[in-house]
C-alpha cells in the first residue's frame, strides 16, 4: 500500500475508534504506532512513541495550561460566580428580560475565569436558573441565555481551547488569547439583542421585574469583584503590552488567585486540595491528548496526505472562500457529533496547511474554527452544553432547551459571517501587540 493509502486509513480508523469511545488520546496513539510501523517500519514507530511524550511534555510553553487552569478552579472554588451574577443582575436585571442578560453577561465574565465551557455552563445554571424561575421566565429562554453564554467559555481569553490550537499549529498564544477578545464582545452583544428582540416580539417569556438596585449597591457588588477585575487586567493586560509572557502572566494569576482566597477568607485545605486535584485531571487529560496529537502528526506528514491535499487544493481554479465555507460547514456537521478538543486535534494537521496555503490568517482561522465548532455545542446529537443543563434543571425538558436556543444559533452563525467579513476584528488587536 502507498503511504497516502495508509494515511487515508489511519484517518478512518481514527474515527470508527472513536465512535466506539475509545479516548481519544489512546486512539490517536495506537493508529499513529500502527500507521508509522507500516510506513517506516517498527523501530521508527517506537522511536517516536518513545520520544514524542517526552519532548511533549517537557515544552516550556505548555506550563501555561495548569497555571491558568488552576487560577480558575481557585476562583471558582472561591464562590465568586455568584458574586458576578449579583453585580450583573444590579446593573441590568430591572431591564425587561434583564435576567436574561444578567446571565449571558455573568457567563462572559466568568467564562474569561475558567476558560472552559462545561465549568461555565454548570456554575452560572446553578446560579441563574433558580433567580429566573422565582421570577416566572419562561425555562426555553432561561436554559438558551444559559447556554449561549456557556459558549463563551472556549473564546474568551484565557481560553485552554486556543492555548491548545497555538500549541498544535506553533501560532504564537499570546496573540491567540488577545485575538478572541473583540470577537467575544460581540458574540455577548449579539446575545443579548437575541434576548431583546425575543422578549420584545414576546413579553410572557420574561415578565419584567419591579425594582431597581441604587447606586450604594451596585458598588457593594463591584466591590466583591475586585480581585478578579485586577486579576483579568493584569494577566491578559500584561500580555497584551508585552509586560510578560502568557506563561509569567498564568503564573502571576494562579498566584494571584490564591492571595484572593487568603485575604478574602475563603481560604481552606479542602478548597485547595480540590482545586489542585481538578488542575491535575484536566492538565493530564489535554497532555496525553497533546501527546496524541503530536504522533498523528508525524503519522500524516509521513504519509504525505496533508502535502498531497493542500497541493490540489491550491491548484483548484475556486476562490478561496468557497473553499473556506466548505471547510466550516464539514467543521460544523463534524462539531454536532465530535467533542470540540477531539475535533481540533483530529482535524488540525490536515485544515491548517490548507488554511494557510490559501492565505488566510492563522490566528483569525483559529478564532473562527473555534466559533464554528462551539456551535456543535448547542446542537444535537452531541449538544454538550445542553445536557449540562439538563443536569441542573431536571425538570426541562430536552426539546424545551433544544427549542430555545435555535435563536442563539441563529445569533453565533451571524457572528462567523460578520468576522468573515471584517477580518480585521479578530487580527487589529494582536497586530497592534507586535
Amino acid at each position: 500500500m502507498t503511504p497516502e493509502l495508509i494515511g487515508l486509513i489511519g484517518i478512518l480508523a481514527i474515527l470508527l475508534l472513536f465512535f466506539a469511545k475509545v479516548p481519544v488520546a489512546i486512539a490517536l496513539i495506537i493508529v499513529s504506532l500502527l500507521g508509522t510501523t507500516a510506513i517506516r517500519g517498527f523501530e521508527v514507530a517506537f522511536a517516536q512513541l518513545g520520544r514524542t511524550p517526552f519532548d511533549t511534555s517537557s515544552n516550556y510553553s505548555l506550563s501555561v495550561i495548569p497555571l491558568f487552569i488552576l487560577m480558575g478552579m481557585v476562583l471558582s472554588n472561591t464562590g465568586i460566580g455568584r458574586d458576578l451574577y449579583r453585580m450583573v443582575d444590579s446593573f441590568v436585571g430591572h431591564l425587561k428580560g434583564g435576567l436574561a442578560t444578567a446571565t449571558i453577561g455573568t457567563a462572559a465574565i466568568f467564562s474569561s475565569i475558567s476558560g472552559s465551557l462545561n465549568a461555565t455552563t454548570a456554575t452560572v445554571a446553578k446560579i441563574a436558573l433558580p433567580e429566573m424561575d422565582k421570577y416566572n421566565y419562561k425555562s426555553s429562554l432561561s436554559t438558551a441565555s444559559v447556554a449561549a453564554g456557556g459558549t463563551l467559555g472556549i473564546l474568551i481569553p484565557p481560553s485552554v481551547i486556543l492555548i491548545l490550537y497555538g500549541i498544535l499549529t506553533r501560532e504564537p498564544i499570546g496573540a491567540l488569547l488577545i485575538a478572541g477578545i473583540i470577537p467575544g464582545i460581540l458574540q455577548i452583544l449579539l446575545f443579548m439583542i437575541t434576548v431583546y428582540v425575543l422578549v420584545r416580539r414576546d413579553s410572557d417569556l420574561a415578565p419584567q421585574r419591579e425594582g431597581k438596585a441604587g447606586a450604594s449597591e451596585r458598588l457593594h457588588t463591584l466591590k466583591n469583584i475586585w480581585p478578579f477585575i485586577g486579576l483579568f487586567l493584569v494577566t491578559i493586560g500584561g500580555i497584551y503590552l508585552g509586560v510578560f509572557t502568557p506563561t509569567e502572566a498564568a503564573g502571576i494569576g494562579a498566584f494571584g488567585a490564591l492571595f484572593f482566597a487568603v485575604i478574602s477568607r475563603k481560604f481552606n485545605w479542602k478548597m485547595l486540595g480540590g482545586s489542585l486535584e481538578e488542575t491535575i485531571r484536566l492538565t493530564a487529560f489535554i497532555f496525553l491528548l497533546i501527546i496524541g496529537a503530536n504522533l498523528f502528526g508525524q503519522f500524516l506528514a509521513i504519509s504525505r496526505i496533508p502535502v498531497m491535499l493542500t497541493s490540489y487544493i491550491g491548484g483548484l481554479e475556486m476562490n478561496a472562500y468557497i473553499i473556506l465555507g466548505v471547510i466550516l460547514l464539514v467543521l460544523l456537521i463534524l462539531g454536532c457529533f465530535v467533542e470540540s478538543l477531539a475535533l481540533i486535534v483530529i482535524t488540525l494537521p490536515i485544515l491548517y496547511p490548507i488554511i494557510t496555503e490559501l492565505g488566510f490568517n492563522g490566528i483569525w482561522f483559529g478564532v473562527i474554527m473555534i466559533m464554528v465548532i462551539n456551535i456543535g455545542a448547542l446542537t444535537p446529537p452531541l449538544g454538550i452544553s445542553v445536557y449540562v443543563i439538563k443536569g441542573v434543571a431536571k425538570d426541562v425538558p430536552l426539546q424545551t432547551i433544544f427549542k430555545g436556543i435555535v435563536p442563539m444559533i441563529v445569533a453565533m452563525v451571524i457572528c462567523v459571517i460578520i468576522l468573515i467579513i471584517f477580518p480585521e476584528l479578530v487580527t487589529v488587536l494582536p497586530d497592534m501587540m507586535k
